[in-house]
């Protein structure tokens, strides 16, 4: 039985401590994904109050969420409480000179409505603006005390090094995909962050909802956005299955839900914390509660090992399945009329 006591990384010292399992609220102000003005009004806020009360330090943004929105909702709701709260955000690196980063830094401070920034990130790497001038930008905001740490999105190992290099000094973290779905992070990120002291933060920990157990073939998601997902075909739900039936069994053992296992082992490293969305407070309860589940070496080598059979459809085989799906829609739907992607969830 879960005890709901907030754990915090002890791998990596920083000047806040970080909550295993935060928050995201890419889902902030975004309507393609179903969360309207009465979420962003209500239940964002006591989402996030809620949080603050377990002891949920880490709450991740950026300026690209709904154009800013999710800053602003994410402010207001942490209200008077903010220095409670380790505060990470992104820049949008369209054109991410020192400038600009130090344009972006301040602005998104503002929607926050924060003095300090305690983790400012490069949301992507651009392809043709080098980040020796980006990181120019960011040790100026760390000399002036708008930014604590600095953190990468997206970056290979190689790249995530050559920040390090530009900047002459840590850069603390790198947000990628990383779940019982994706484990690219295993083959080089993970590894570095163990030696050199950084810290992997795994977004869509819950391969978007896949490892939730509540999608099958024959149920599948009603939210335009992931239901038209390659992933959620109903041949990819189908062959997802063996792997839901294993976190299923796990979840039964400790009396827990699969979400609650997949995260469990997504933070089992002490160089990754995850920050899965919520839609409601109790989801945020039960996301925030997997923290205090600590799986056993086993259980942990079992779970992998259903990962690595996990073979799903993706590129050009998804093509057919996917026009199949299409085709067999209801008239009525319009699957793509609100369909605007963030840079990632």
């Amino acid at each position: 039985m879960l005890t709901g006591r907030v754990r915090y990384v002890e791998s990596v010292p920083t000047a806040k401590p970080i909550s295993v399992i935060g928050l995201g609220t890419w889902q902030f102000g975004s309507r393609e994904w179903g969360y309207g003005d009465a979420y962003a009004d209500t239940r964002a806020r006591a989402i996030v109050r809620r949080a603050l009360e377990l002891g949920v330090t880490l709450v991740d943004t950026a300026e690209a969420y709904a154009f800013g929105r999710s800053e602003r909702i994410l402010g207001e709701a942490l209200g008077e409480d903010r220095e409670r709260a380790y505060v990470a955000t992104k820049i949008l690196p369209v054109l991410p000179t020192a400038p600009v980063v130090q344009q972006r830094a301040v602005a998104s401070a503002a929607r926050l409505g924060v003095q300090r920034i305690d983790l400012y990130q490069v949301h992507q790497p651009n392809p043709v603006v080098h980040d020796g001038t980006t990181m120019r930008g960011m040790a100026a905001l760390q000399r002036v005390g708008l930014v604590g740490d600095v953190g990468v999105s997206n970056y290979s190992l190689a790249r995530w090094q050559q920040a390090e290099g530009a900047l002459g000094g840590r850069v603390l973290s790198n947000q990628v995909q990383y779940s019982l779905v994706d484990r690219r992070p295993e083959r080089e990120l993970l590894p570095w962050a163990r030696a050199a002291g950084r810290l992997v933060i795994a977004y869509s920990p819950l391969g978007q909802g896949l490892l939730s157990g509540r999608y099958d073939a024959t149920h599948r998601p009603g939210n335009g956005v992931r239901r038209y997902n390659p992933m959620f075909l109903p041949e990819n739900l189908e062959r997802a299955q063996p792997l839901v039936r294993v976190l299923r069994e796990v979840a039964d053992a400790h009396d827990v839900t699969p979400s609650q296992v997949a995260l469990a082992w997504v933070v089992h490293d002490p160089h990754v914390v995850a920050i899965p969305g919520a839609s409601s407070v109790e989801q945020l309860e039960a996301n925030a509660a997997a923290a205090d589940l600590r799986l056993p070496e086993d259980e942990v080598t079992e779970l992998g090992r259903a990962s690595d059979r996990l073979d799903l459809l993706t590129g050009g085989a998804t093509l057919r399945p996917m026009l199949r799906t299409l085709l067999r829609r209801d008239s009525t739907t319009r699957p793509f009329s609100h369909f605007r992607p963030d840079i990632h969830v």
